[in-house]
């Protein structure tokens, strides 16, 4: 996962603890331990594609467009970081010359589809109740 998925992640799961606060791009950023300015950046294409809503004016920030409960780890990522997350050869296998060959090829397949089912079945509001270990 890239550093920008990363902050992606943290980003959404700091606002899924408290779904319907107004929250300032700087008061993520600050309590995330993110830049502010690289999280301006991903914050823009997270409400480009949905994920959430900014509010202009005095009172303005942003929060969740949708429940936590119907967000998921997986969108998070591949938001920012499209569905190639694993190798290329897993994702697009014609784009791959060694795929028919390749020994390792089945493993990076198999691979993406846990990884994929596991992201998926993770949503935000069960990550917000989790505590770190």
């Amino acid at each position: 996962m890239t550093r920008q998925a990363d902050y992606a992640v943290r980003c959404v799961l700091y606002l899924a603890r408290a779904p319907h606060r107004i929250e300032s791009v700087g008061a993520i950023a600050r309590a995330m331990h993110i830049p502010r300015s690289f999280l301006a950046k991903i914050v823009q294409r997270l409400v480009k594609i949905g994920l959430l809503r900014s509010l202009r004016g005095v009172q303005g920030g942003i929060q969740l467009a949708r429940r936590p409960r119907a967000i998921n780890l997986l969108e998070v990522i591949e938001a920012i970081q499209g569905p190639s997350a694993m190798r290329e050869c897993a994702v697009n296998p014609r784009d791959c010359c060694l795929s028919a060959t390749c020994a390792v090829h089945p493993i990076w397949v198999e691979l993406r589809r846990v990884a994929v089912q596991r992201l998926k079945r993770e949503n935000f509001a069960q990550l917000a109740r989790r505590r770190a270990r």
